[in-house]
């Protein structure tokens, strides 16, 4: 469980959407895809969190370009815990 913590952050994307999920950097060719997020989730910013693109899809892991994102942070414990409790 430590080592997933050490990779569950809060990923601002520049669209303004705010996921917590484990995040991969993976090597790609230039111009492809080289983030890997497992579990996404969206917080929706009074609290909750969802699972992002449910509406779209059944699958949990997406490749996403690092320069889609604008910031990485380290989430609260309390983000932690709701995440968890949703993955686990």
């Amino acid at each position: 469980m430590e080592k997933l913590n050490q990779t569950v952050k809060c990923i601002l994307l520049k669209n303004d959407v705010v996921l917590v999920s484990e995040i991969i950097e993976v090597g790609s060719e230039l111009g492809e895809p080289d983030c890997k997020l497992v579990n996404p989730y969206q917080y929706n910013g009074n609290g909750a969190i969802v699972r992002w693109n449910s509406h779209l899809t059944d699958q949990n892991e997406f490749m996403i370009h690092s320069d889609s994102i604008l910031t990485i942070l380290e989430p609260t414990g309390e983000i932690l815990k709701s995440y968890f409790e949703l993955v686990l």
